[in-house]
Parts: structure tokens; C-alpha cells; sequence
């Protein structure tokens, strides 16, 4: 079942602190049982070869390829040294591993870590725009969060080569403080767009007692930016803790982007993505949120999206661990990919998402499930890999819910309960879409450890069970609705023979 919710740097740092604790060797693989063996690893989300992954980085497409950075520990299953793994893929769903793209510079502004950020392409040249740290002295900390203090600064590097294997970093950052005067909770996870010739960029910061908020900058070259100003501010929750993400006081990763000709806002906080979707007042360079709501109802973190070569916008977000890092440490790995999610908004502002069609290349031949008021499905899984699908005709007017059991006891179950118009999953909750839905009304991906939940194209779950057992394990489906429906699913395959996703 799923654990509370923490901030990404709360969880990071926990972790990290229990690394030094474990004075854990720089390549676990040693500890780790047999990691393509492991039923808990995601057979066909991506995911590094062995240790520590969390956010995606720059996802671009470029020269006939997609590329995905993601934020990598090379040396153990838990957060610390970070750097920006790459991987590339034609249809984003089949991956080969490259080299490191970014690695801390020795004394520079990343000695303590390259952390998250964006790709764009100026004069025809592949960017990265991302955020540095380093320790330095107290009055030029901006990252202080009960385990960290460092200095967060602004960075830029550019491609060398057409494969976006080589990258050249400027040595002195772009942006190398906050705002003058303003006592930031965190200045971090650059997001740059462009209008005109005139290049924006969001980061996430904030100010205690004030609220999280989103600083803007602009620039012609990159390389100098002005401040404009807040692009869009919160307020704090009125909680206390030492951490800023967890008062509302520090937004971390926004994203900033037109889709469905809207505008939507994306930002972390609180343990959670918050979604916005509202105006944008390009004169007076000021988002108004008027309609916003929660990405991910479960362990999903840090989001990055781009545009895909057929234009749609496509989501990529860190599906994170929920078990302890001793546990990390002694299977080798942590963290993947979500699948890619399709984004767009509907007539009354509301986001909607839905995995991409490309998902569907793994699937083997399908099968039908029949259900009924009188009749329940129940099947033994040989492998933990499906895609689900249940119809709206099976959910309208009735209660419908989805099991996994291991040894006839539940391991996890999502409810879909329309008399209620509620979603339960454990200790989540959260309403019901509003009619119509999509056919179909729910699309479930089990990986491993992982379940992804798509409801009603408008609410998404992302759920962690390290406790089902390939034979073992069980799909039970039951319903109220007194007439037979048919689910249907597909057995997945693998986009590696050995969990190594390479």
C-alpha cells in the first residue's frame, strides 16, 4: 500500500543522510540479489541499468530521436552525486542508455550536484538550462530545507555533437543570485520558453511566510537574464516544519506551457504536482490560475513535459519509491519513468491525461474479461505486466473494483465508486471525474512494483506494491452492474529480456 507523501527534497535528503549512515560502497551492484530478476522491477518503464534515478531532465526531440535526462545517482540506489543520465528511443517507449550527459565540475558552481532542468534549442543548438549547487557561505545559501545548506545558482550548458552525447559547460552561472532583497526558500528547476525573440524562464522559489511562487526572467542569448518579476505566488498552509515544501512556502519543478491553446501551469509542493490552468497576461507577464487540481493522487513527483514531433504535449514525471532506502540499497535500484502521458485541457479548463498511444506497441494478444453483478473475475497472473481496460458502461450507475491478491488477501485494490462519486485506493481518496467519460473509463498498467492508473482521462494514481509474486499474485475484478460487461487487457512485454532497459 502507499505511504505518505513526501516533499521531493525532504525525501531525498532522508535518504541521502542514510547512505552516509550505511557508508555505502560506490557501486551497489554487489549488494544487489540478482536485479533482472527482480519482480519488483518495471519491465517496461524506463529506468537506469542499476541505482538511483528521479526527475526527468530536458526531454527533446532532436534529429530524429527522443532524448530523456533524468536526474541519476551513478554510484548507489540512493539520492546523492548528482548527475544527468541520458537515454534515447525512436518511439519512447523502447530506450537504450547513453553516456552521462552532465556530471558536477570539481570547485565549480555544480561541485555539490547537477540538479533538475530544461532542454531548448537556440541558433540550432541543443541547450541545457539547470540548476547547480555548491556549499558556500551563509549569506549565499537559498537551499535550506532542516538537511541542506547550498547555493543554488542558475546554469548553462551546450551541445557539442548531434547525438547530445558531449556538452560544454559555461563556467560561471547565468544566474547567480535570487533577487536582490528577497530571502528565497529555494531558487531552483529552470523552465525556459520563448516569445518572439525574447527567450522566459520560470524557477521555483518562494518566501517564508509569504508562499511559494514562480520567479520570472528574461533573456535574448541565454546567457544574461533580467528579472521580471513573480510569474504566479501562493500562500503558505500554516503548517510548521523546517522544510519550506511542506508550509507551501517553496513551489519546486514548475512548467510552464500552452496546450489546447491554453495555458497550464505545473509545480510541486506539498508533497504533491498542483495543476493550473488560467491567463496568461503577456504584457504584465502574470499567470492567473483558473481552475487547478491534483496531477497524481499517488508516488509521482517532479513532472517535465515537451512537445512531441507530431506536436502533442507529452508529460514524463518520477514515479518514486515508497519503502525504505535500506531496501533500495539491498535491491540496487530506485525509482522510474512514468509512462508518457498525452496532455490536454477540456472545455471548462479541466487537464486531462492520458497515456500515449505509443504504450501500445507491448502489448500481447488480448483477452476478455466478463463481469457481473453475479459473476467475479478472477485470474492468476503469471507475470506482472497487463494493461487493463474497463468500460464505461461497466461503471455507470454501479461500483466497480479492482483487485490484486496475494494468497487470496488483498495486496491492492482501486474502487470506483459511482454512487459515492469517489476513487478509494487504500488511504486515497479523491472525487469521481464528471461524466462523460472516455472509453475506456479506466486504463490500468501494472509493471513490477508499479501500477499506473488512468480514471475517467482526468484523474491519474500511481501506486507502489512490492508484495505481489509473479504466479502467485491475482486479478480479481467485481462490479455491481447487473448486466455482463467486458474489461478487456493485454499481457505487456518487455522492452528489454533482462529488466536492464538498454
Amino acid at each position: 500500500m502507499n505511504t505518505p507523501q513526501i516533499d521531493r527534497r525532504a525525501f531525498l535528503a532522508a535518504v541521502g543522510s542514510a547512505a552516509a549512515t550505511l557508508a555505502l560502497p560506490r557501486s551497489l551492484e554487489a549488494l544487489s540479489p540478482d536485479i533482472a530478476h527482480d519482480s519488483n522491477r518495471p519491465s517496461f518503464h524506463l529506468l537506469p541499468p542499476h541505482n538511483w534515478m528521479n526527475d526527468p531532465n530536458g526531454p527533446t526531440f532532436w534529429k530524429g530521436k527522443y532524448h530523456l535526462f533524468y536526474q541519476l545517482n551513478p554510484h548507489a540506489a540512493v539520492w546523492g552525486d548528482m548527475h544527468w543520465g541520458h537515454a534515447t528511443s525512436a518511439d519512447m517507449i523502447r530506450w537504450r542508455h547513453q553516456p552521462i550527459a552532465l556530471a558536477p565540475t570539481p570547485g565549480g558552481p555544480d561541485s555539490e550536484g547537477c540538479f533538475s532542468g530544461s532542454a531548448v534549442v537556440l541558433n540550432g543548438v541543443p541547450s541545457f538550462i539547470y540548476t547547480g549547487v555548491q556549499n558556500a557561505p551563509s549569506d549565499q545559501v537559498t537551499l535550506r530545507d532542516g538537511n541542506d545548506k547550498l547555493r543554488e545558482t542558475q546554469m548553462l550548458a551546450t551541445a557539442e555533437d548531434d547525438d547530445l552525447l558531449h556538452w560544454r559547460k559555461l563556467r560561471e552561472p547565468v544566474i547567480p543570485f535570487p533577487p536582490p532583497g528577497m530571502k528565497v526558500t529555494g531558487f531552483r528547476d529552470p523552465c525556459p520558453w520563448r516569445e518572439g525573440e525574447t527567450w522566459y524562464l520560470g524557477l521555483g522559489s518562494g518566501e517564508r511566510g509569504v508562499g511559494g511562487c514562480v520567479l520570472l526572467y528574461r533573456s535574448q542569448d541565454l546567457r544574461t537574464w533580467e528579472y521580471v518579476g513573480k510569474l504566479a505566488e501562493g500562500k503558505p498552509n500554516g503548517k510548521q516544519s523546517a522544510n519550506p515544501c511542506d508550509t507551501g512556502e517553496m513551489w519546486e519543478c514548475p512548467d510552464f506551457f500552452e496546450v489546447s491553446k491554453r495555458r497550464c501551469l505545473f509545480y510541486s509542493t506539498e508533497g504533491k504536482v498542483i495543476w493550473s490552468t488560467g491567463d496568461y497576461d503577456q504584457a504584465a507577464h502574470k499567470f492567473t490560475g483558473r481552475r487547478n487540481g491534483v496531477l497524481d493522487h499517488g508516488a509521482y513527483y517532479a513532472p517535465k513535459s515537451f512537445v512531441a514531433r507530431d506536436g502533442r504535449r507529452i508529460l514524463w514525471g518520477w514515479i518514486r519509491e515508497t519503502r525504505p532506502d535500506s531496501d533500495m540499497a539491498a535491491a540496487g535500484w530506485s525509482g522510474c519513468m512514468s509512462l508518457p502521458r498525452v496532455l490536454t485541457i477540456g472545455a471548462q479548463g479541466q487537464l486531462e491525461m492520458n497515456p500515449a498511444k505509443e504504450v501500445e506497441s507491448r502489448r500481447g494478444p488480448a483477452e476478455k474479461a466478463t463481469v457481473s453483478a453475479a459473476t467475479t473475475y478472477r485470474r492468476k497472473l503469471s507475470d506482472l505486466a497487463l494493461e487493463l481496460h474497463l468500460p464505461g458502461n461497466l461503471l455507470t450507475g454501479s461500483t466497480s473494483t479492482v483487485r490484486l491478491l496475494v494468497e487470496a488477501k488483498p495486496a491492492w485494490e482501486l474502487t470506483i465508486d459511482t454512487d459515492k462519486k469517489e476513487v478509494r485506493c487504500g488511504d486515497k481518496q479523491f472525487p469521481l471525474p464528471g461524466l462523460p467519460w472516455p472509453q475506456p473509463a479506466l486504463r490500468l498498467f501494472l509493471d513490477g512494483s508499479v501500477i499506473e492508473s488512468f480514471i475517467g482521462g482526468r484523474e491519474c494514481l500511481t501506486s507502489r506494491v512490492y508484495t505481489l509474486k509473479p504466479s502467485v499474485t491475482e486479478l480479481e475484478i467485481t462490479t455491481t452492474a447487473a448486466k455482463p460487461r467486458h474489461a478487456e487487457f493485454w499481457p505487456q512485454n518487455a522492452i528489454s529480456p533482462d529488466r536492464l532497459t538498454s
